[in-house]
């Protein structure tokens, strides 16, 4: 049991760190639960768009990283340091945090089509849902074998659902408190000691 649930945590803890950021998907996420127009419908296409990433990721680049082992061997330190990086990264916006505005919901509804079209864009059509999930988690997750993979993915995919939906539905709850720079100063930090947290745990590995 401990040989699924230390990977699927670990893909838990990595794939929240890279979804929870101020970013054009959170934040539209987070205005169309302000307006409460297709809440339901645009959390389960960032879902859906994120779960076939990281599957496209953990099933296909992963194999080719492990046809080779200094492929691997590289792919894995190229991870650490980009997770160092990312981490870093959190910390220095925790010095300068930023807030962020979303619309009060009193704007006009807007036809289902056209929200499921900027929904799957803000999903897809954006480099750095390719770099986190299909690159950099499914090369993460290619160090894992069997069903230890499977359970790191699905780590991975549990973050995006908790976290789309929870921004969706607790928009009204939560955008108030996001609106000061202090919330995103207490985010940031705790994004940037996951990445570092993970990064050394790959970095060295328990024996």
């Amino acid at each position: 049991m401990t040989q699924f649930l230390s990977p699927l945590l670990s893909g838990f803890g990595l794939g929240a760190g890279l979804i929870i950021a101020i970013g054009s998907q959170n934040a539209f996420v987070l205005r169309q639960g302000l307006k409460r127009q297709y809440v339901f419908t645009v959390c389960t296409i960032c879902f859906l768009c994120d779960s076939l990433l990281i599957s496209l990721g953990a099933g296909g680049f992963s194999s080719v990283v492990a046809a080779s082992p200094l492929f691997m061997k590289l792919t894995l330190w190229g991870g650490v340091l980009f997770l160092f990086a990312y981490g870093l990264r959190a910390f220095a916006a925790a010095l300068r945090p930023g807030a962020l505005e979303a619309e009060d919901g009193t704007a006009s509804e807007v036809p289902l089509r056209q929200v499921v079209l900027m929904t799957v864009s803000f999903s897809l059509l954006n480099p750095h849902a390719f770099l986190d999930t299909v690159l950099l988690l499914g090369s993460l997750a290619g160090q894992y074998p069997g069903l230890s993979r499977l359970a790191f993915a699905l780590g991975a995919m549990a973050a995006s659902l908790t976290w789309f939906y929870g921004i969706g539905y607790g928009a009204r709850l939560i955008a108030p408190f996001f609106r000061k720079p202090q919330a995103w100063r207490m985010l940031d930090i705790m994004v940037g000691c996951t990445m570092w947290v993970i990064a050394f745990r790959l970095a060295f590995p328990a024996r």
